[in-house]
This record gives C-alpha cells, sequence and structure tokens, in this order.
C-alpha cells in the first residue's frame, strides 16, 4: 500500500468515527446543560465552594465567575512550581523560575499549554498531576461553559439569564471530561502507552553516556490532553513519543480524541437552540474547512520535489517514521485547526506551504472545530459576521436564530475578532524590532520570522504548539507569551459572555419570506467565505513575510 493511499484511508476511518459518535455525544451533552437535576458528587462540590447551582447568572455574573475561578487556579499552579523542590515526588527537581513558573501557569489555566521546559527534566508528579492535570481538564470545562452561555443567549429571550457558571464548569468536569478522559486512559494503556509513578531510571549506555527516563502518569494525562484539546505533553516530544503515542492506532485514536468534542458540540448547539439543522450548517462549515486544509497540507508534505523525497515517499524530515507523512499531516492540521497543539512531528520541518497551513490553522481562530467550547462560540461570532455580511447585500436588518443582529450585536463581534490579531501581530512586531528576542532564533530569513509569528499566534490563539527552532525560555518570551496567553483567552470571553446576555434579552423576530435560511448550504458557503477573507486580510502580509516567501523560493 502506497503512503499516500495509507494516509486517505487513516483520513476515512478517522471520519467514520466521528460520524458514529456525533448524534450520540452531542445529544448527551445538550441533556447535561440542560438538566436541572444535580448529581451527589456534584452537590458536595458546590457545598464546598459555597456556590448555589441553581441561581441564575447575567453575562456579568457569569464572566465574574470565569475570571474568579481562572485567577485562582494561576495562583494556585504557579506556587506548586515554586515549592516543588519541597513537594513530595519532586523527583529531585528543582523550584521552577518565576518567569517560567507565571508562563507555564498561564499556559495551563487558558486552556494554551504551551511549555518551555523539558516535561521529563523539569515537572515532578505532583505537579504534573495535581497541577497540570488538574488544569486540563477544568480549564476545558470552562471553555465548554462559555460555549453553553452564549448557545443560551441564542436560545432564550426577554431574559438577560445565562444560566450558572459554577454548576455549567462542573457538570462538563464530571459527566463529559472524567468519563471520557478514564475511558481513553484504559485503552491508551491497553495499547501500550505508560501509567506509573516511578523515579528516575537508568536504561543504557549511549556514545559514553547514560540514558535515563523517569515515568509517571502518562495515559491518563494523554486522554485529557486530547479529548480536552489542551495539548501539554508528559515528555519534551509530546505525541512523538513512544511512551504517550506508542502504536499507528494510538496516533489516530489521539486524532480523534482532540476532534470529537469540538464536533460533537455543534450537534448540542442544534438541540438547544431547537432546530439540528442549524447545528448542522456549522458542522459542514467546520468539517468544510477541515476537510480542506488535511488535503492542502498532504499535497504539500507528498510533493516530490528530488530523489531524498522520492525514496521517502513524501518530506519525511521532523516526522515520527512510525506514523508517516499521511497521518502527522492529519494530526498536524487538526492540532492546529483546534487548540489542542499537540504534536507527532515537528512543524518546523514541514514543507514553507506545509509550515504555512498550520499557521493559518490557527490564524482563523482554531474555529474548525476548534477548541472544547472557543471552537464553538468562535464560528457562532463568525456566523453572526456573515449573517450581518449578507443582510449588507440585500438591505435588510441581519437575524439569526430569530435575534436580530444590531450595532450593539456587530461592536461586540466585531471587537471579538480584532482582539487576537492585534495581539499577535503586535507582540511579533515587538519581538522582530527589539535587539534581545532575534537572539532566540535559530533559523533567518523568512523561516525565522515564521518562528517568531508562529509563537505569538499559537499563544494568542490559546494553541500551545511550537514551530520548533525558537528558545522560547526566555524572560521576554516568558513574559509576553503569558500575556499573549492571559489576553487571547479572556478578552474574547467578555465579548463572547456581552454579547450573549443581549441575545438573551431580545424578544424573537419571526421568520418571513425574506429571512436568510441560515441552514441552508448556501449560508455555510457564505460562512466559509466570510472566514477565508476575514482572515486571509488580516494576515496575508505577514504571512507573505513568512512561510509563503519560503515555500515560494523552495
Amino acid at each position: 500500500m502506497g503512503p499516500v493511499l495509507a494516509g486517505v484511508l487513516q483520513l476515512l476511518a478517522l471520519i467514520g468515527a466521528l460520524a458514529l459518535a456525533y448524534i450520540p455525544l452531542g445529544t448527551y451533552m445538550a441533556r447535561v446543560y440542560s438538566t436541572d437535576k444535580h448529581w451527589r458528587v456534584e452537590k458536595r462540590i458546590y457545598k464546598c465552594i459555597g456556590a448555589d447551582p441553581d441561581m441564575e447568572m447575567r453575562w456579568p455574573a457569569y464572566l465574574r465567575g470565569v475570571l474568579a475561578f481562572s485567577l485562582v487556579g494561576v495562583l494556585f499552579l504557579y506556587l506548586m512550581q515554586r515549592l516543588q523542590g519541597v513537594l513530595p515526588g519532586s523527583l529531585g527537581f528543582k523550584a521552577i523560575d518565576p518567569d517560567q513558573a507565571f508562563n507555564t501557569a498561564v499556559s495551563f489555566v487558558t486552556n494554551t499549554n504551551w511549555q518551555s521546559y523539558y516535561g521529563e527534566q523539569a515537572m515532578g508528579h505532583v505537579v504534573q498531576t495535581a497541577g497540570l492535570a488538574v488544569q486540563n481538564f477544568v480549564s476545558a470545562a470552562v471553555g465548554i461553559a462559555v460555549a453553553v452561555a452564549l448557545v443560551r443567549g441564542f436560545a432564550r429571550s426577554r431574559t438577560g439569564e445565562l444560566g450558572n457558571f459554577w454548576a455549567d464548569m462542573v457538570r462538563g468536569v464530571t459527566r463529559i471530561l472524567l468519563p471520557g478522559a478514564f475511558i481513553a486512559a484504559v485503552v491508551l494503556v491497553a495499547c501500550g502507552a505508560i501509567q506509573n509513578f516511578s523515579g528516575i531510571h537508568e536504561v543504557g549506555q549511549f556514545m559514553g553516556g547514560s540514558q535515563q527516563w523517569n515515568g509517571g502518569a502518562v495515559a491518563s494525562q494523554e486522554a485529557i490532553k486530547e479529548l480536552g484539546t489542551n495539548g501539554g505533553g508528559y515528555f519534551n516530544a509530546n505525541s512523538a513519543h513512544p511512551f504517550e503515542n506508542p502504536t499507528p492506532f494510538t496516533n489516530l485514536f489521539e486524532i480523534f480524541l482532540l476532534l470529537v468534542i469540538p464536533f460533537s458540540l455543534t450537534r448540542t448547539f442544534g438541540v438547544m437552540v431547537g432546530s439540528v439543522r442549524q447545528g448542522y450548517a456549522i458542522l459542514a462549515t467546520m468539517a468544510t474547512i477541515w476537510v480542506g486544509f488535511v488535503a492542502l497540507m498532504m499535497w504539500t508534505e507528498f510533493a516530490h520535489h528530488g530523489p531524498a523525497l522520492q525514496i521517502a515517499g513524501g518530506a519525511m524530515e521532523g516526522k515520527e517514521v512510525r506514523f508517516g507523512v499521511g497521518s502527522s499531516s492529519i494530526f498536524a492540521v487538526s492540532t492546529t485547526l483546534t487548540s489542542t497543539g499537540a504534536v507527532d512531528s515537528f512543524h518546523s520541518s514541514f514543507t514553507g506551504l506545509g509550515g504555512g497551513v498550520t499557521l493559518l490553522g490557527m490564524m482563523l481562530g482554531e474555529i474548525a472545530p476548534g477548541g472544547t467550547g472557543s471552537g464553538l462560540y468562535g464560528m457562532l461570532i463568525m456566523a453572526v459576521i456573515a449573517v450581518f455580511i449578507a443582510g449588507l447585500m440585500v438591505g435588510r436588518t441581519p437575524e439569526y436564530l430569530g435575534k436580530k443582529i444590531g450595532t450593539r450585536e456587530m461592536k461586540l463581534a466585531a471587537c471579538y475578532i480584532l482582539i487576537t490579531p492585534a495581539l499577535v501581530l503586535v507582540f511579533t512586531a515587538a519581538a522582530m524590532a527589539l535587539p534581545t528576542p532575534a537572539h532566540s532564533m535559530t533559523n533567518s530569513g523568512a523561516h525565522g520570522f515564521s518562528e517568531i509569528l508562529y509563537a505569538y499566534t499559537s499563544a494568542a490563539n490559546n494553541n500551545g504548539s511550537a514551530f520548533a527552532g525558537l528558545n522560547a525560555d526566555t524572560q521576554w518570551f516568558n513574559t509576553t507569551l503569558g500575556l499573549a496567553m492571559v489576553l487571547g483567552r479572556f478578552l474574547p470571553m467578555v465579548f463572547v459572555l456581552a454579547l450573549a446576555g443581549s441575545l438573551a434579552g431580545q424578544k424573537p423576530v419571526p421568520e418571513t419570506a425574506g429571512t436568510l435560511r441560515t441552514e441552508k448550504p448556501l449560508f455555510t458557503g457564505l460562512l466559509v467565505g466570510a472566514i477565508l477573507v476575514i482572515t486571509g486580510l488580516t494576515y496575508f502580509p505577514a504571512l507573505a513575510l513568512g512561510p509563503l516567501a519560503e515555500g515560494l523560493a523552495s
């Protein structure tokens, strides 16, 4: 079997698995966030944190819950890292430096999981499990909660109430992420991923020195890392490490995990607004972009330019030989079109245009299908903008799901789509203009610029993957990337929740003959076009200086 055919068959198998999970998982998640019943364990959690799960919140109160919970998470994780030297199970690792501890704490709380450290050489068992793994669960649950609040904004009328943040967050952990991660961890252990709390082992002599590996609760962290679209690896090699990703089957299984919740949330959206066809329209938009990007990536990486690539069957530099070009291409596109950031190959070693595909996937806002929750609310914001554009074309007041898209709604949507590009481009420009940050680049020219651009794109979009080749463990990058993560995560949430409150307070507008049918293929095409045009106009100059220049020169 040729490598191209193998890649296509893996893609088809992945699509089939996602299709089988779509309806049951999406419908189940809709029930989770619609019921008024609480599990016994959830009641105990509410009692411990002093929350009333039945109290409805308006958008400012919901936002305060998100920000307060996340701030406590940052402080807790920062202190754990600074005190690691005196914690049990530290494996002899010292406390993390202040700037790196800040960067890592912010990274995991914002669902970015950017890592400027070597996991197996810096973090002990307690920090990995009680710190990083816990944030993998709760940061993903926060993202889903914000998305559900926006969905309620569309579904409800003449009320400013969006539900209860504490109930939504707790249910996301106890009813969705914990059960799913448990099943996934069992599968990974059965396939060879490690799960233990062993210390450091010397595994052999190599070139006059010893090689050492430490164990850890890897399978359980790997499961939630993918299922919650987190991405932080237990080991520096991330999902290219055989302890995290032992076989080609686990590689495909991990891709399934990082896609299944974001895609299925479109079904949740359709059920909660009372029209599953609206969910299918959003799903079709996400799927069109995802499949298109996978096809483009495979084409760029399988292209044969020279005898070495012909013999290898594609551009194999930086790719895990166990998985090959096809599977690595699917993983790279899926992890950058979601907010996962996990890697089974190194994006810096992709072809110039292939690296550009990974960059563009993040620049879209990671909405196809995006992160757990963040992908859905990002796509719904783009749907609001597409409806507004369509209204301008025909001279009608735009409406979406029975809600008028007026001046206030468009201002909030515009702020949402502008904040992330502003962070990316301003921080990239500053890093390129100042003398010190440029010293971290190991490449010059277009590829070196792509390293910097990729880092800030990954941070501001809460992706967390790295282009490789950039030394990001400096005070400049730890601090500025941390700021990009915080602002890129929580400022958009402000606009999302404000929009949700505005929509929930509206009176539904009856459908007429002139109403745009947003469940039709025409709207899907309009939405895809709007996403690509807006992103292209925003980022094309930067892309032209980096991956496009490199790709055209090769």
